[in-house]
């Protein structure tokens, strides 16, 4: 499956949604402009991902404004992370 059908990008801020599928969780990418994906929880298991969820906690805490968690790093090296999980 390619990793674009797995991570379900809001397409704008104008229609962005509270809804998650069962089984996935939004997260919200980037150092400036965030971009909202819907991944699914399975990744929260992998080292990988539990390493951009201790950066997160390290930068931003655990009061995210955006209302989900905020993982700092370029969308690039996240849709890199996802793609390598997605196949594991």
């Amino acid at each position: 499956m390619p990793i674009r059908q797995i991570l379900r990008r809001s397409l704008s801020n104008e229609r962005r949604t509270t809804e998650v599928p069962k089984g996935h969780w939004a997260v919200y990418v980037g150092k400036g402009d965030k971009k909202r994906f819907v991944i699914p929880l399975s990744y929260l298991n992998h080292p990988s991902f539990q390493d951009l969820q201790f950066q997160a906690e390290e930068e931003f805490g655990f009061h995210h404004r955006m209302g989900g968690i905020t993982i700092p790093c370029s969308e690039d090296q996240f849709v890199d992370l996802a793609s390598r999980l997605s196949t594991t």
